[in-house]
């Protein structure tokens, strides 16, 4: 079993209210030095089987259609190594 992660992030030109609230609230918490902030969905998705071409080029399609509003959305999809996988088990 692989795990592969979609990572989801509003477009440079639109507008992050959510991130442009942390980016507020990090002062008054003790957090300087922190000039942006924006704000994300990460989806993991356990696969059966080998990821292959086939397979990613599945989870992009379901990322493209489902995932993300690609009219502000971005994307991208990756798959984590086992050593990333199992240290994130702990």
């Amino acid at each position: 079993m692989a795990r592969v992660v979609v990572d989801v992030m509003l477009k440079p030109e639109i507008l992050d209210p959510q991130g442009q609230a942390v980016q507020r609230a990090l002062p008054r918490l003790g957090f300087e030095g922190i000039s942006d902030v924006r704000q994300g969905k990460r989806f993991e998705l356990e696969v059966d089987g080998p990821v292959d071409e086939a397979a990613l080029a599945r989870i992009h399609d379901l990322a493209e259609s489902f995932l993300a509003n690609t009219v502000i959305e971005d994307f991208t999809v990756r798959v984590e190594e086992a050593a990333e996988v199992a240290e994130a088990a702990k």
